[in-house]
């Protein structure tokens, strides 16, 4: 069973228009709602590549009913969420149909008392019983503690169970340091990090941090992977226009299911960014057509490179 930590899960609502456009009315054409938060997201892409899954975290409201109902319907994902006393956040996509970008408009979640913060640590430790693997995805809720990706690591390691990092800022930092086995930032959470926007000085800094490996998503520049067995860039065949939302997500997914799947780090990359890719042409975060994937897979690049210096 591979765990997903989503503290700030959401419920994702996906508007489509016609064209977007600052300071008029618009006519949705299209309206999706997902159960959503970074490792939501996550699980639905592992659960589709065929990984049992367990979702836990925070969820409490009207919304957050509406999350575990949508989580209950998903074929191989197992709901371990658990109830607070604030609302489960929303998050609203709006997608261009014109230009295919996206605007994201995220609301900050519950605030978290620190009797239900010291549960949820028990209820983690619990769940890593059995894990093969963890990933720690997305932001903090208001009032858990800044370091709490720390003391989710640690907890990961002292379990012996591998654990993914994706989040930014401080919790970043602070969670690098407790020396998490792989690390997923973008361009801009890898510059905030080091303070330096050559991607591979960053990575080399990020892994002096804390970090065993990491994987650094740039964008359309693909994938840069610095790990202890050596150093890949992953390059996809195109820039892919569509909805962005879980292209991130799907990354992780792909990483974490590869590691459990013990593949060598060129085919964890290959199918990182294929299935990112793929999830970009999707219309909802946490989707992906199969048949895309598999014809990406045959179209990603990925080269050794010797050294990121």
């Amino acid at each position: 069973m591979i765990l997903t930590v989503t503290l700030n899960t959401a419920l994702d609502i996906t508007y489509r228009v016609g064209a977007l456009r600052p300071h008029t009315s618009h006519r949705v054409s299209d309206v999706t709602e997902r159960p959503g938060g970074k490792g939501v997201n996550v699980a639905r892409v592992l659960a589709a590549l065929g990984h049992e899954t367990t979702v836990t975290g925070f969820v409490g409201g009207a919304t957050g009913a509406v999350v575990r109902e949508r989580l209950a319907e998903t074929t191989g994902v197992r709901e371990a969420l658990l109830p607070v006393a604030g609302a489960t956040r929303r998050t609203i996509a709006v997608v261009d149909e014109l230009t295919g970008d996206t605007t994201q408009l995220n609301e900050p979640g519950p605030q978290i008392a620190p009797a239900e913060w010291g549960a949820f640590l028990d209820h983690y430790e619990e769940l890593l019983v059995g894990a093969s693997a963890v990933a720690l995805c997305g932001s903090l809720p208001p009032g858990v503690p800044v370091g709490a990706y720390a003391g989710l690591v640690k907890a990961a390691r002292a379990a012996a169970v591998p654990v993914l990092l994706d989040t930014s800022g401080e919790p970043l930092r602070r969670g690098v340091a407790a020396r998490p086995d792989l690390v997923k930032p973008n361009a801009d959470e890898l510059a905030e990090l080091t303070g330096s926007h050559d991607p591979s000085r960053a990575t080399q800094d990020a892994r002096r941090r804390g970090a065993r490996a990491v994987v650094a998503s740039l964008g359309p520049q693909g994938l840069l992977a610095l790990t202890p067995e050596g150093c890949w860039r992953a390059l996809p065949p195109t820039r892919e226009h569509g909805n962005p939302t879980g292209a991130g997500d799907a990354t992780v997914a792909a990483l974490l299911s590869a590691q459990v799947e013990q593949l060598p780090w060129p085919t964890r990359l290959t199918r990182a960014a294929a299935l990112s890719a793929a999830t970009v042409r999707s219309p909802a975060a946490g989707e992906f057509d199969h048949g895309t994937y598999e014809r990406l897979l045959g179209q990603v690049t990925v080269t050794g490179v010797s050294s990121v210096a």
